[in-house]
């Protein structure tokens, strides 16, 4: 790869995406967008590089941003995160949200729908506990094809033992010759869409809970500054921020202060 492609890909992605190459970054693009462009037909990386820098194939320039952006996810992901927000927030919204009988959840980065699919057998687990009540998640990915993946709820038999407890599995999939498939009442909880973090957040209404985990460590700080303080825009007061264990808002933003004794998840300040 020449240095001039390699510049020229940092600042592509990083104006598409917030997707911040470091100098030994190299390797990455190679290894991620050589199948692209087998893919597309196309003789090498050369050829899919010079037909990206002449910008007039808004097609592959998508492929080419998917591709970079696009990163594993697995069912409980740290666990720690979702042990918290059943036995933290859960119970909190449950006293403060006792009117409306109402929250909202919102998995950004979604990928390919592990992440909300686990919020959503978590609040199915604790329905018993409170009748009547309605939860609405929505799962925003920039990648159309990783979203794709998530509407359909399908998986390997690699995908669902990774961090997925057996009861969950047998309760909540169905088996499908050798793939898993999610039960249609876990996936009618999950409202996909295909959404970049970068661009205006207001159309997608108002969450009590966010989960942004693992996204914020692609950016640099102005963008993980602009991306917080647009996600503090759609929040109420006593909601709940959670990063993942590499991430956090101090010396980023004062739109958010740590939440006490419960690491990695962040409120609104006041």
């Amino acid at each position: 790869m020449k240095p001039e492609q390699f510049e020229f890909m940092r600042g592509f992605l990083k104006e598409r995406s917030g997707l911040v190459l470091g100098d030994d970054k190299a390797y990455l693009l190679e290894s991620r967008l050589t199948p692209v462009a087998r893919k597309q037909g196309l003789k090498d990386l050369d050829e899919l590089l010079s037909k990206v820098m002449l910008g007039t194939d808004a097609a592959l320039a998508t492929a080419v941003t998917e591709a970079m952006t696009t990163n594993e996810s697995f069912f409980f992901r740290d666990q720690k995160p979702f042990d918290l927000f059943r036995d933290t927030v859960i119970p909190h919204l449950a006293e403060h949200r006792a009117n409306e009988k109402r929250f909202r959840v919102w998995s950004a980065a979604a990928s390919s729908g592990q992440e909300p699919y686990s919020i959503g057998m978590l609040l199915q687990e604790a329905a018993a506990r409170f009748p009547g009540w309605t939860h609405e998640i929505v799962g925003t990915d920039l990648s159309s094809e990783i979203i794709a993946k998530a509407k359909k709820g399908m998986y390997s038999q690699f995908e669902v033992q990774r961090g997925m407890p057996i009861q969950l599995l047998v309760k909540y999939f169905d088996k499908t010759g050798d793939q898993w498939q999610i039960k249609p009442n876990l996936q009618a909880m999950v409202q996909y869409k295909v959404y970049n973090l970068l661009h205006d957040l207001s159309s997608l209404g108002k969450f009590d809970v966010v989960f942004c985990r693992n996204v914020l460590i692609y950016f640099d700080q102005p963008t993980k500054k602009v991306v917080l303080e647009n996600i503090a825009k759609l929040m109420p007061a006593d909601g709940f921020l959670f990063l993942g264990g590499a991430e956090t808002v101090l010396g980023i933003t004062d739109q958010f202060a740590p939440v006490p004794g419960l690491r990695g998840i962040y409120k609104v300040n006041a």
